[in-house]
C-alpha cells in the first residue's frame, strides 16, 4: 500500500474561529494514537495513491491551454456521478455564463495559481475552487464579511498574515491569498487524509467536520464525506466542485463552451521596495492605471502601503520595463509623493498622525522609528493617502476646492505636476482632455481638478504681509507648506507682499486669526 505522507501547513477555514487555530495540530498520522485520528475510508487513500502513480502522457508545460493542463492533475475520481453532483452538473449546464464569466476573471491569474498548485503536488481541481467560492471575483464580499477569490473572513486572514487596514486588504490580493488558501488546504488534507473531507472543512470548519465524523463513528456509521450530516452549504460544496470538474474535463460530452486560457505566464510580481503611486507605476510600465488597479485588487488606494505590502502583479512585459526603469533611476528615486513635516514643540506622533489622516504605525514605518520618541525640529516623512479606488473602501464625502490653473514649467511631466498638487494623473489628464501620448509644452496652462478638503475646514483668503514666508504662514494657520503650494499653484516658495493666498484651515484656527 502506498503511504501518503502528511503535507505541512497551517490554516483556517473561512468559517473557523481563528482562536481555535492557535491549538497545535499534528500532521503525520503516525504521530497520534489511532482513536485520535479522523476515520477515513480505504477508498480515500486509494484515490490519493492512484493519483501518485498516474503518469500523464503530456507534460504540463506542453499543454495547449490552462484547462488541458489542469486536467492532467485532476485526481478526484470518486462519486463523479453521485446524485448530489448530477444536480449541479445540470445547474452549470443551464447557466453557462457562470463558467464563462469566471474564466474571464481568472485569465490573468490562472497560470500562477495552477503553477503553485502543481509545485505543491496538489490536485488540479483546486484551480476550480475559486469558481465555487467567488466566481473568481476579487471584489466579492459575503454576508459573513468573507472577501476575495478564496473568501477569507477577517480573523482567518489575520491568522494567515494577510494584512487588512485602510491601505490594503491581503484577502483580495490574488497572489497572497492564493498562498494562504493552499497552505490551509494542505493543512486540512494532512489532518483528514481525504480531499473531500478537507474541502468540507475549508467550507464548514475543521472542528465542525471532526464533530460530524465523531457523531457518525459513535453511531456505527461511515465517516466519509457523503455519509456526514453537515450544513446545507457544506453538503453541496464538494458536489459543486465535482460538477465543475466533470464539465471542464469533458466539455464536448456536456455540450458546454469553456473559454481558452493560454498556458503561459501572464503576470510577473515586482517589488519596488518602497511605496509606489499606481498611476506613476502605470506610466513607467507603459500601462493604463485601470489595468494596474485591476491586477492588484488588494490596494484600497492609488498608492501601495507605506511600509508593508508594496508588491505589484504586472504583465510580464510591463514588469520587465518597470524593473529596467527602476534600476536605471536607482533606489532613491521616489515613486510616490510624500510630505515633509517639521516637528513642533508639544507635538507627539498621535497628534501628527491624526492631523495628516494616517496611523501612528504608518508614521513609524515610513520614518524607521522604533518607538514614539520625537523631538522639536525633527523632520518626518508623512505618507500620502492617495485617492480611494472606486468600490474599494471609498472615503467619506468631503467639500471640493475650486479648480485652479497651473502653468507648465520646463522639465514638468503630468506625474510631477500631479504629485506636486496631490491629484491623480488620470484625473489631471481627464480634466484637460489629454491623451496618454500628449506632450506638455512650457507655458501651457493646465486646469487642476478640484481636490477634497475636510468639511470641518473653511476657506480663507489671506493677504500676504511684508516679511511673510510660506513657512510662517503655514505655522500661523496650522497647515502644511505643500498644501499652500497646491492650493495656490505655486512652483516654489517665492511669494510677494500684497498678493492673496487661498487657504483651507480649521474653523477654530480661522476664527482665532481673524
Amino acid at each position: 500500500m502506498l503511504v501518503v505522507s502528511a503535507l505541512l501547513g497551517t490554516g483556517c477555514s473561512i468559517h473557523d474561529n481563528p482562536s481555535a487555530l492557535a491549538q497545535p495540530e499534528r500532521g503525520a498520522a503516525s504521530a497520534q494514537p489511532a482513536d485520535a485520528l479522523p476515520r477515513v475510508s480505504r477508498r480515500g487513500l486509494a484515490r490519493d495513491a492512484s493519483r501518485a502513480l498516474r503518469q500523464p502522457a503530456m507534460k504540463p508545460e506542453d499543454a495547449p491551454d490552462i484547462w488541458t493542463r489542469a486536467r492532467l492533475g485532476f485526481a478526484m475520481t470518486e462519486n463523479l456521478h453521485h446524485p448530489r453532483v448530477e444536480v449541479y452538473k445540470r445547474h452549470y449546464r443551464q447557466h453557462p455564463n457562470i463558467i464563462a464569466i469566471a474564466s474571464t476573471r481568472a485569465e490573468p491569474f490562472a497560470y500562477f495559481i495552477l503553477n503553485e498548485i502543481e509545485r505543491r503536488g496538489l490536485p488540479g481541481e483546486l484551480l476550480l475552487l475559486p469558481i465555487v467560492e467567488s466566481g473568481y471575483a476579487a471584489e466579492a464580499t459575503s454576508s459573513a464579511s468573507a472577501a476575495g477569490i478564496w473568501q477569507f473572513v477577517p480573523g482567518t486572514g489575520e491568522h494567515f498574515g494577510l494584512i487588512q487596514d485602510d491601505w490594503y486588504d491581503g484577502r483580495r490580493d490574488v497572489y497572497q491569498s492564493t498562498h494562504a488558501a493552499l497552505d490551509y488546504l494542505e493543512h486540512l488534507h494532512a489532518r483528514f487524509g481525504d480531499w473531500y473531507l478537507a474541502l468540507a472543512a475549508y467550507n464548514f470548519g475543521q472542528g465542525n467536520v471532526a464533530r460530524a465524523m465523531a457523531a457518525n463513528a459513535a453511531a456505527g456509521e461511515p465517516t466519509d464525506y457523503w455519509s456526514l450530516q453537515l450544513s446545507s452549504e457544506a453538503m453541496s460544496y464538494v458536489p459543486r466542485l465535482l460538477a465543475l470538474r466533470a464539465l471542464i474535463d469533458e466539455p464536448d460530452r456536456y455540450r458546454i463552451r469553456v473559454p481558452v486560457i493560454a498556458n503561459e505566464p501572464y503576470l510577473k510580481p515586482v517589488n519596488p521596495g518602497r511605496q509606489a503611486d499606481l498611476e506613476y507605476v502605470a506610466e513607467l510600465a507603459g500601462m493604463e492605471f485601470t489595468e494596474v488597479a485591476r491586477l492588484n485588487p488588494g490596494y484600497h488606494r492609488t498608492v501601495t502601503h507605506p511600509y508593508a505590502a508594496q508588491h505589484l502583479l504586472l504583465p510580464a512585459t510591463a514588469a520587465r520595463q518597470l524593473e529596467a526603469t527602476l534600476r536605471e533611476r536607482g533606489p532613491d528615486h521616489a515613486l510616490v509623493p510624500y510630505a515633509e513635516y517639521e516637528v513642533r514643540a508639544g507635538d507627539n506622533l498621535g497628534r501628527i498622525a491624526q492631523r495628516h489622516g494616517v496611523g501612528v504605525a504608518e508614521l513609524r514605518g515610513m520614518n524607521g522609528l522604533e518607538g514614539d520618541l520625537i523631538r522639536a525640529g525633527q523632520r518626518l516623512r508623512v505618507p500620502v493617502t492617495g485617492e480611494a479606488i472606486p468600490g474599494r473602501n471609498a472615503a467619506p464625502a468631503a467639500t471640493p476646492t475650486q479648480p485652479l490653473e497651473y502653468t507648465v514649467q520646463a522639465g514638468d511631466s503630468l506625474w510631477t505636476i500631479a504629485r506636486r498638487h496631490d491629484v491623480g494623473v488620470s484625473r489631471l489628464r481627464e480634466t484637460n482632455g489629454l491623451s496618454r501620448e500628449a506632450l506638455l509644452q512650457p507655458g501651457q496652462t493646465l486646469t487642476l481638478p478640484p481636490t477634497a478638503v475636510d468639511p470641518d475646514t473653511t476657506r480663507v483668503e489671506y493677504r500676504i504681509r511684508p516679511g511673510d514666508s510660506l513657512g510662517a504662514i503655514s505655522r500661523r494657520f496650522a497647515v502644511e507648506i505643500h498644501d499652500l503650494r497646491r492650493w495656490n499653484g505655486l512652483n516654489g516658495d517665492g511669494i510677494r507682499a500684497g498678493d492673496t493666498l487661498t487657504l483651507y484651515v480649521a474653523r477654530n484656527v480661522a476664527a482665532g486669526d481673524g
